[in-house]
């Protein structure tokens, strides 16, 4: 189907029962392939709708994780995978702390959205991760202002596994057509820029797996 990234789903995501909304997605989908840079539609659990190839390339070495994989749930991935920091550079300052913010505004405004609590549980469950959550991130916030929480035009780091493209940045445009929005849908590309070939190869090895408390970036408050 067309409403379906590619890769190994836990389960299929619904799509809008109206055969034109349909109609219109398989027809973006075939866009969205035509993007030579990692394009995705999420909804607004970030659950994704649509990832064309040049995403699922992206993403092709990281490890299978059972709710957190990059085409079923990027928000999940950025939290909660292991091997989230092997593609996303400075992996808890330049994206765990913004997806964080987005997700603090989300579960704000759709508080009755069950897959946003789901996550906001699996967030209490690790304790630095809760400490950063509760404490860390409003300071951050009012530190950088509403930046946090706006996607478009944020430049980020990636650690791309096609070595053409190696160690590298991208910047995040948000390009949203009227029909997504009113499906509740959001459509994200990462730009990517020249390659810095200064950078060592260790360094885009240096996508660390980790494991649960990895937020070290907001410190757990003192006693």
């Amino acid at each position: 189907m067309a409403y379906q990234a590619g890769g190994q789903r836990s389960e299929l995501r619904p799509v809008p029962e109206c055969p034109e909304a349909q109609a219109y997605l398989e027809d973006y989908a075939a866009l969205l392939q035509t993007v030579p840079f990692p394009s995705v539609v999420v909804d607004r659990g970030w659950d994704v709708v649509l990832a064309n190839n040049a995403f699922e390339s992206l993403f092709r070495g990281v490890g299978p994780h059972p709710t957190a994989m990059p085409w079923d749930n990027f928000l999940r991935f950025v939290l909660f995978h292991p091997d989230a920091g092997t593609v996303l550079g400075e992996h808890e300052a330049r994206w765990c702390l913004p997806m964080l913010a987005h997700f603090a505004d989300a579960v704000e405004r759709h508080a009755q959205d069950s897959r946003l609590q789901a996550i906001r549980r699996e967030i209490a469950q690790d304790p630095i991760m809760e400490a950063a959550f509760r404490q860390g991130l409003p300071h951050w916030i009012r530190a950088v202002g509403d930046a946090a929480v706006e996607h478009d035009g944020a430049i980020r780091p990636l650690l791309h596994p096609d070595p053409r493209w190696g160690a590298t940045d991208c910047r995040i445009v948000g390009e949203t057509p009227r029909t997504l929005q009113r499906l509740g849908y959001t459509r994200l590309t990462l730009v990517m820029r020249q390659p810095r070939r200064a950078a060592s190869a260790s360094r885009r090895r240096a996508g660390v797996r980790r494991a649960a408390g990895h937020l070290s970036v907001v410190p757990a408050p003192e006693a």
